[in-house]
């Protein structure tokens, strides 16, 4: 199937051609669909915490966070092309739509207005202004969301990423040190190191604290080979294969190399302003002290268990109440140990208002267990789709991670991905069509062997941009 320039080719990317001809398997057997249940909902699958019970958890991790390492681990790859995409139909085609105008009626509104009325020419019409925003000026079209004027100050407009900044100050900073770390594409990097180098300074002496900024490109290695429709390899014009990055689910190697006790994650475009970030902070700390919490107690589990002493009972109780894992009929101590020795993840979720997205779902397992996932639409068979929609809640990706072993040990994460969630889609390129394979998503197939928890927050913790228009809503005022 492949030529010795094939070969060197898949070995420049770090991959075996056993690996590539898996891949090429997947597109011609498909991925099988995930084995839902029901969906997840408040006192089956999501818990929901009362003020005093918040309280304790957010204590518990005050308390814990400056003998812990801690990092903000920010997924910042995107570029912000969907974001203005109509804005590029508007200018490239003509196609002018209602956004338009509420962009129009609203632009000196907008964070990044300063900085395009100063590269605005003398009497410049709409194609000219809405061009500025996405072409020559201040060239959005082609920068990172994390590199946009999301919110005005009186200082001066806040880029998103300087909000992960404030952010890692408020809940992620222990023994006075921030640590974050973004994963960017290797043509942005030298973008927000510029950034970054102007502003950390500034925050540094705001806040009292240092931050340790780090930053990760997706490994050429977890790139996928793309076929044509009959799912023969897709030949470029030169007759080189073409690899194409496997989405976000490729970033598991990524949080595998963070080392830390406790890890956030949170996308780029979801941060609000300072006068609105009270509920943000306050359930992060919430979800790590669940966190804490369960942690502690699984470690008494696991000495149990290493002891043989006592009734499995009440190990299998906390596994089922607490851990979320719906055990068979007959278990044993080693499926118990099983259970207990992963990696865990609390979840935020919050109440589904109709944003897109994936969801809280129960799912079966091989070992005859039921544990909680979170699920996209792509991942879910056309007949459970009534599911997804009786969803009470959905994922707005806050996560708070835990991937040390009692003992200190790190957990290697590539052991718990589920490779038969990935999906593939249609694309393009050079206007020839072509077949791309996505690996198992972040949060979901790639962390699907993890314990997993989902905390009911509220949805004001919730503000992402997807689109330009965002910015004008409340959350970004």
């Amino acid at each position: 199937m492949f030529s010795q320039d094939d070969l060197q080719q898949i070995a420049r990317h770090g991959l075996a051609p056993e690996a590539v001809e898996r891949q090429i398997e997947n597109f011609r057997r498909g991925f099988p669909s995930l084995k839902v249940v029901r969906a997840a909902s408040p006192g089956d699958g999501v818990t929901i915490l009362d003020e005093r019970e918040a309280d304790r958890a957010a204590a518990r991790y005050d308390e814990a966070a400056g003998r812990l390492s801690v990092v903000k681990f920010v997924p910042a790859s995107g570029a912000a092309t969907r974001m203005f995409k109509e804005l590029f139909e508007f200018v490239n085609e003509g196609k002018r739509g209602k956004g338009i105008d509420t962009l129009l009626e609203h632009v000196e509104d907008f964070a990044f207005w300063p900085e395009l009325k100063a590269v605005l020419p003398e009497g410049a019409d709409d194609k000219a202004v809405v061009g500025a925003i996405v072409g020559e000026g201040l060239g959005y079209g082609s920068k990172p969301k994390g590199l946009v004027a999301f919110h005005a100050y009186p200082e001066g407009a806040r880029k998103a990423v300087e909000e992960h900044l404030v952010e890692g100050a408020a809940y992620a900073a222990s023994g006075g040190t921030a640590k974050i770390h973004f994963t960017v594409s290797p043509e942005h990097r030298a973008g927000f190191e510029a950034l970054l180098a102007e502003k950390v300074p500034l925050y540094e002496k705001r806040f009292g604290i240092r931050y340790d900024i780090s930053f990760s490109v997706q490994k050429l290695s977890t790139d996928t080979i793309a076929v044509n429709p009959d799912n023969t390899p897709f030949r470029q014009d030169d007759g080189r294969l073409l690899f194409r990055p496997a989405g976000h689910g490729a970033l598991i190697e990524n949080l595998n190399d963070i080392d830390a006790d406790l890890v956030f994650i949170k996308n780029i475009d979801n941060v609000t302003t300072d006068a609105l970030r009270g509920d943000t902070v306050r359930f992060k700390k919430v979800l790590a002290g669940v966190l804490l919490g369960l942690q502690e107690r699984a470690a008494e589990c696991l000495k149990a268990l290493d002891a043989r002493t006592g009734d499995l009972e009440p190990i299998a109780e906390f596994i089922r109440r607490e851990l979320c894992v719906k055990l068979p009929e007959h278990y044993d101590a080693a499926l118990l140990r099983a259970i207990l020795d992963r990696p865990i993840r609390v979840c935020g979720m919050v109440r589904n208002e109709g944003e897109p997205g994936g969801g809280p779902f129960w799912v079966a397992n091989p070992d005859g267990t039921e544990s909680l996932q979170i699920a996209e639409s792509s991942q879910i068979a056309p007949d459970d789709m009534p599911l997804m929609k009786s969803a009470t809640h959905f994922n707005p990706v806050d996560l708070v991670c835990g991937v040390r072993r009692a003992d200190g040990s790190k957990y290697d994460l590539r052991e718990y991905v589920d490779p038969s969630t990935g999906f593939i889609s249609s694309k393009s390129s050079g206007g020839r069509e072509l077949r791309a394979q996505e690996l198992p998503g972040l949060w979901n197939g790639a962390m699907a062997r993890w314990n997993t928890v989902f905390v009911d927050v509220p949805v004001s913790t919730f503000s992402p941009v997807k689109t330009v228009l965002d910015l004008l809503r409340p959350q970004h005022r």
